[in-house]
């Protein structure tokens, strides 16, 4: 019965973010916004809500383990597997934006989420300046997109040409709703697999839970980058976890302070690295390239061999 709440919550999980994304992007390009805003906000925040609702679903419910784990998690399968496989199906180039700007933001968060995780607990006031920092990013965002009304626009996720938006605006309403029946059913079903099998909260948190959560990432990154849409491919995951550590961490703190001492600083420490590993493999030649995708896959599957259960 458990596998098939999981099942079913991760199911949900996906068509909701699907949803979700169909109707934020499709407002959002409507209004005249660029593709690399849209990947790094707006895709970004729709691909991330199943992540948001898992991580305060369960700090609510005392599992700080898994609150965490699903961010680390996520952070970590965002980097190692979706870019790491894009990469492979279709170099991708840079935007000096990106670099300039959104992928140290990036690191300054993942650093900061790493540093607050060291103690195994999240206060409420690192919450709360969690909040106060992504609330100041994506206002950054947001006024920048109003300076530059002459910026591309980006034609890549949905037929957002049609439909009107009340259109995109019922697709986003039926995607959150969804997205939270999904997340109640694979936290408490993932809690009671972990305590049937002997597994640790925070290794389900960090596999089971943070794949299953990234798989809107993983859809919209794989098809953008096929698309050759490096733009939304990259801002999704530059976007994503900036939002994991700041925005998810930061809403579920505020909420219910929680405590995580199942993180390692193995988990930590492999987070940090793939994201600081990110700055010369997108500085060189201002392109992911296929080996450096290659080497990102290869290390996600050293890390689940050091952190599953022998």
């Amino acid at each position: 019965m458990n596998s098939l709440l999981l099942l079913g919550g991760l199911v949900l999980l996906y068509y909701g973010a699907e949803w979700l994304v169909k109707g934020s992007v499709g407002i959002a390009l409507k209004s005249g916004i660029s593709q690399l805003v849209v990947g790094l906000t707006v895709v970004a925040f729709g691909t991330s809500a199943p992540e948001l609702v898992v991580s305060v679903d369960a700090a609510l419910h005392k599992s700080g383990d898994i609150a965490a784990g699903n961010v680390v998690g996520s952070n970590i399968f965002n980097i190692a597997v979706i870019l790491g496989l894009s990469a492979l199906l279709c170099p991708m180039r840079v935007k000096a934006q990106l670099l300039r700007f959104d992928l140290p933001v990036m690191l300054a968060a993942t650093v900061l989420l790493s540093l607050f995780l060291y103690w195994g607990r999240i206060f409420r006031w690192e919450g709360i300046l969690f909040l106060a920092a992504i609330s100041a990013y994506t206002l950054w965002h947001i006024n920048a997109a109003k300076k530059n009304k002459k910026q591309e626009m980006g034609q890549g996720i949905g037929n957002t040409n049609d439909g009107s938006y009340l259109y995109f605006t019922a697709f986003l309403i039926a995607g959150l709703i969804t997205i939270v029946l999904g997340a109640r059913f694979l936290v408490e079903s993932s809690v009671q697999i972990a305590r049937q099998f002997g597994i640790s909260e925070a290794v389900i948190g960090l596999t089971i839970i943070s794949a299953g959560t990234s798989l809107p990432e993983l859809a919209t990154s794989v098809v953008a980058a096929i698309r050759k849409e490096s733009d939304i491919a990259l801002g999704n995951i530059v976007g994503s976890n900036i939002l994991n550590s700041l925005a998810i961490i930061g809403a579920a703190g505020t909420i219910q302070p929680f405590a995580c001492e199942g993180i390692s600083h193995l988990d930590i420490g492999f987070m940090l690295i793939l994201s600081l590993a990110l700055l010369p493999f997108m500085r060189s030649s201002s392109t992911l390239s296929r080996w450096e995708g290659g080497l990102l896959l290869a290390g996600y599957a050293a890390y689940l061999y050091f952190l599953w259960p022998k």
